[in-house]
């Protein structure tokens, strides 16, 4: 049997497979454009989650705030913490001169939406132990420079009888552990059987923008207290 010329002019041996060449082309430029499709979706969702989902209700937060100064102004009697309730204030100077946030009892939803949380069942502000807070990053998180801050940073933390400021003993971003790592709570981080001596803080936030299964991990010693 003669070989047959294409219409290019080139000569092709008679049962070359031609068609399946012509019609995996199109295939794989089906496959390619899919998987391109398939990575613009999840960095368009990452982008939302880290930008523009609202992971503090504002409004919500400076209600916060102005319901625990507005205790305080009135002489209410300091009482047990109420849970989705502001306990005080937390003030980062590294932050900016006009951050502040209301420390609220528990790390609910709700309360992560209108501030930062405290872990219930560690050390109360000022109080020998570990005062452990949590907050969001995001766009508009309380903690979203958290991983910024350096070592000798201050964090101050306001309740209706005192002042109390921190100094941060290690850098955020050289400690990320698996949101699973309760340790970095414990009385005394690291060591589970040592008894406090200390009045320690311990603030906590997602390792990137987007919901994270990491988390950056600050931790601070008690060096002032002032009464008010």
């Amino acid at each position: 049997m003669n070989a047959v010329t294409t219409t290019e002019g080139r000569r092709a041996v008679p049962g070359a497979p031609r068609r399946a060449r012509r019609t995996r082309r199109p295939v794989l430029r089906w496959l390619g454009g899919l998987l391109v499709l398939i990575g613009l979706a999840c960095v368009g969702w990452y982008t939302y989650q880290a930008y523009f989902e609202p992971v503090i209700d504002e409004q919500g937060a400076r209600a916060q705030v102005s319901e625990v100064k507005k205790r305080w102004a009135q002489g209410m009697p300091e009482t047990a913490p109420v849970p989705d309730q502001a306990m005080g204030l937390l003030r980062v100077p590294g932050f900016g001169p006009d951050y502040e946030v209301a420390v609220v009892d528990g790390i609910s939803e709700y309360a992560l939406s209108v501030g930062v949380g405290w872990f219930p069942g560690t050390a109360g502000p000022g109080q020998i132990g570990n005062f452990a807070l949590a907050g969001h990053r995001g766009r508009s998180g309380p903690f979203v420079q958290l991983p910024e801050l350096e070592q000798g940073a201050l964090i101050q933390v306001e309740t209706r009888d005192a002042i109390y400021t921190y100094r941060l003993t290690n850098n955020p971003s050289d400690l990320t552990v698996d949101k699973s790592e309760t340790w970095v709570i414990d009385p005394v981080p690291g060591h589970p059987d040592a008894k406090p001596t200390k009045a320690l803080i311990t603030l906590i936030t997602c390792a990137n923008f987007f919901h994270s299964p990491e988390r950056s991990v600050a931790f601070g010693e008690l060096v002032e207290t002032v009464a008010k």
